[in-house]
């Protein structure tokens, strides 16, 4: 009796499982969180690059009051105007102009481009003329710098050779409006040329030689000019225009000879007498010159004749 009044135990084994997986839930907050972070970046970057101008054209596109005035109709953001009008007046709105880098190399080529595709409107067409004509001054003043060195090397290459020094009188150079004009001037006991001739005689083949050696250091285009005194020539049928034009492509061929690259040449003029060193005397030997002019240069002339439009072709014909 008494085995049959022992307590029953009963074990119950519970059988736990492994841990459960945390999930990615984490990685998707955390990507949401980087991407806000790059926006934030981005955002401060472009607030640092825009100028005043700029953020002001922003400002006044996004304004409500780009978007209508008027308080017809429910007096809302539309006012009352359907979506064909809200589409017309923004199409008219001011353009967002986004910025470009400064230009600091004033013979890139590319930054000229770059500066002439800001913006169709009238007020991106100012600025860009604005840059235009600031980097046109920049360049007008680095070039007049080194045409003023120019000067200073031909002086001081004529003045170190004893057969050119005797020279100096009939070589003038001065700086104007078209560039460094650079001119053999005929003396009345020293010419550069013989008398109705276009063959430049030694001692003018010894100065061009020098001033060559100077001026192919440049890239700047190079226009040559020929003149005479207003005595008629003798010869029948041959002029003093004959005889300018002659006398300035002698000199073209003998600078290229030198050393100066044909791809330069701008021009060869021959001008006859009509364009006197002397206006008082115009049949002074003074008046017997040729010139050599390295010429400033033009980007804007450059820039408009890049933009200008192709004229049209009608019946096979060009026309401008």
């Amino acid at each position: 009796m008494a085995d049959d009044q022992r307590p029953i135990i009963i074990i119950k084994r519970i059988k736990k499982g492994g841990h459960g997986h945390h999930g990615g839930a984490w990685k998707v907050a955390y990507a949401d969180f980087v991407t806000a972070m790059m926006a934030f970046f981005l955002l401060l970057w472009l607030l640092n690059s825009v100028t005043v101008e700029q953020k002001e054209g922003i400002a006044n596109y996004f304004a409500p009051t780009s978007v209508s005035s008027s308080t017809s109709g429910a007096g809302g953001i539309l006012g009352g105007q359907s979506m064909s009008e809200i589409q017309a007046m923004k199409s008219d709105s001011q353009p967002i102009i986004m910025p470009t880098d400064t230009i600091e190399g004033i013979d890139s080529e590319e930054a000229l481009e770059e500066e002439n595709t800001r913006g169709s409107n009238a007020e991106g067409a100012g600025v860009a003329d604005k840059k235009l004509q600031e980097l046109q001054q920049e360049l007008r003043a680095k070039e007049t710098k080194d045409f003023e060195n120019v000067q200073k090397e031909i002086k001081k290459a004529m003045e170190s050779d004893p057969a050119l020094a005797m020279l100096s009188q009939n070589l003038i150079m001065e700086i104007t409006k078209e560039g460094l004009r650079i001119q053999l001037i005929d003396q009345d006991k020293r010419p550069m040329f013989e008398t109705g001739g276009i063959t430049p005689l030694p001692h003018t083949k010894a100065i061009l030689q020098k001033v060559s050696e100077v001026i192919s250091k440049l890239p700047n285009e190079i226009a040559v000019a020929g003149h005479t005194d207003s005595t008629p020539y003798a010869g029948q049928g041959y002029t003093n225009w004959e005889l300018s034009a002659d006398r300035a492509n002698a000199v073209r061929k003998e600078i290229e000879e030198n050393g100066v690259s044909a791809k330069r040449i701008a021009s060869v003029a021959g001008k006859a007498d009509r364009e006197p060193l002397l206006k008082d005397a115009p049949d002074s030997a003074l008046n017997r010159r040729v010139s050599v002019t390295l010429l400033y240069t033009d980007l804007m002339k450059k820039r408009l004749q890049r933009e200008a439009p192709a004229a049209p072709i009608k019946d096979g014909v060009f026309r401008q």
